[in-house]
């Protein structure tokens, strides 16, 4: 970044972040935004239009870029634990299937056992059932001796003992093979319910990361526009500098003007008296609206210039009336650069100094030089001619010419 683009932008971020990041309610978002475009605007009320759009979208950029940062970086986040979440699935739904797997395996197993023993107890059945007690009777009568008789009956009782032991078996092995099929069964939902959501994670992480592709995107075209509204503002660099010193000496010469009419002329009363304004005498609201802009000295920093602005901004709509601050005599009334329609009203002396009020930007003035106006008369209307940024009037008050903070004059509520 150029040097020149370097303090530009420091300033900006400096005088126009909102301190802390941008969060919570999106309408206090829209009030930071709004809040920071107004502040620009007021700065660079007495720059050119370009300029002063350039930092309005400026100002919008610097209050929007941090949120937009932090939703890309939670976009990101949420991209790593949705892909996270996915791997887990994955690795369940491939755990269940291997478990799925193992439990079909002891179920094949088991339904072998089963079959086996129920060949055996059938081969044992059919030869009882053929055989019957001829089978007992038979071996007796075969042998030759007490001794070979009792063998051959002991042998075909371990004979009955085994074909038992395999009935036995028989059903150790169907309450086995239904228990593996309970076991596949668990496993094959706990597989499909784990393949579920590893999908959904999937979903989610490309949603999450559609969304940080979006917020990435974001971010890139702020960041865009906040470098092309640094380069307009340097474009208007010389136009705006020279539209500063014509405002400068514009509000010089209005000084100079009221102090030279106040020298000439003296508003006074029947008997030659001036009319004094005692001291802690409060000033009628000329409008009813809010503060948008105080008075003092304000720094530029798109043009490193400190300048003064004159008076308070009281914003309203336009075309609403505005009321003389006190009676007096009209002073000047009619164009005058960038205060627009502008008028001026003398109120007498405070403190040996010449009190007047002033009234920039209407849309109409309904005054003219000369005249004599009572306190809370209608003497013109809202508008945003000259060097404004929208619907306000630019209220002044004067002591012999010099400007003064306004809001000491005004009712504390400014209603």
């Amino acid at each position: 970044m150029r040097p020149h683009r370097a303090w530009l932008a420091l300033f900006v971020v400096l005088l126009l972040l909102p301190a802390g990041p941008a969060q919570g309610d999106p309408r206090d978002d829209k009030k930071r935004v709004d809040a920071a475009v107004a502040t620009a605007a007021s700065i660079l009320e007495g720059a050119t239009e370009r300029a002063r759009e350039a930092a309005k979208s400026l100002a919008a950029v610097n209050v929007e870029l941090p949120a937009a940062r932090e939703h890309a970086a939670a976009a990101r986040g949420e991209v790593v634990a949705a892909e996270v979440a996915a791997n887990t699935a994955r690795r369940e739904a491939a755990a269940a299937e291997l478990a799925l797997a193992a439990a079909s395996d002891r179920h094949e197993a088991t339904a072998r056992q089963v079959e086996v023993a129920r060949e055996r107890v059938g081969r044992f059945a059919e030869s009882a059932y053929k055989g019957s007690d001829l089978v007992s009777f038979n071996l007796l009568v075969d042998a030759r001796t007490p001794i070979d008789a009792a063998e051959r009956l002991g042998y075909f009782e371990r004979i009955m003992s085994t074909e038992k032991e395999a009935l036995d078996g028989f059903v150790t092995a169907r309450r086995a093979a239904k228990q593996a099929e309970n076991d596949a069964g668990l496993a094959q939902r706990r597989a499909e319910a784990a393949r579920l959501a590893a999908e959904g994670a999937l979903a989610e992480a490309r949603a999450a990361q559609a969304a940080a592709d979006a917020a990435v995107a974001e971010v890139a075209a702020l960041a865009d526009q906040r470098e092309e509204a640094l380069t307009v503002a340097e474009e208007e660099r010389d136009a705006s500098l020279a539209r500063y010193e014509e405002a400068k000496a514009e509000a010089e010469r209005v000084e100079q003007e009221l102090r030279e009419w106040e020298d000439r002329q003296k508003v006074t009363r029947p008997g030659g008296r001036v009319p004094a304004i005692r001291p802690g005498a409060r000033l009628l609201m000329p409008v009813q609206g809010w503060k948008s802009s105080d008075f003092g000295m304000r720094y530029d920093p798109y043009y490193k210039v400190w300048q003064l602005h004159a008076g308070v901004d009281i914003a309203a709509g336009g075309g609403q009336p505005i009321l003389a601050a006190a009676d007096g005599r009209v002073i000047r009334a009619g164009w005058n650069g960038g205060y627009g329609n502008y008028t001026c009203v003398s109120h007498g002396r405070y403190k040996g100094r010449g009190l007047s009020t002033c009234y920039a930007h209407q849309s109409r003035i309904l005054v003219w030089p000369g005249q004599q106006v009572r306190r809370g008369q209608v003497i013109g209307r809202v508008g945003t001619t000259g060097a404004s940024t929208g619907y306000h009037l630019h209220f002044e008050v004067r002591l012999s010419g010099t400007p003064v903070q306004p809001l000491k004059w005004l009712p504390g509520c400014l209603c």
